[in-house]
């Protein structure tokens, strides 16, 4: 296998990686601010209070771009790796 092919579709699978993971840090980042600001405001300082909310987002986010995921992470295989170990 060629350099420039390896490293090609080592970017590819990076930006893939990147793609499939935004929605879940996404959610993550703004439901930690939410949060942080919340306790900010009230004084309010539990570590479940940031945890707990946190974690259940992701769930739902998760639970809500499955689909995508999959489809992502089977279409970069089918379209990129898969002729790659092929050799084609």
């Amino acid at each position: 296998m060629d350099q420039t092919v390896f490293f090609d579709a080592l970017r590819q699978g990076l930006w893939v990686a990147v793609i499939t993971s935004t929605p879940i840090l996404a959610v993550a980042l703004v439901t930690g601010l939410v949060i942080g600001l919340f306790q900010a405001l009230t004084s309010v300082q539990e570590m479940t209070l940031t945890f707990v909310p946190k974690l259940g987002a992701i769930v739902v986010v998760f639970w809500l771009s499955m689909g995508f995921m999959s489809q992502t992470l089977v279409a970069f295989f089918q379209i990129h790796l898969i002729p790659l170990i092929a050799g084609g």
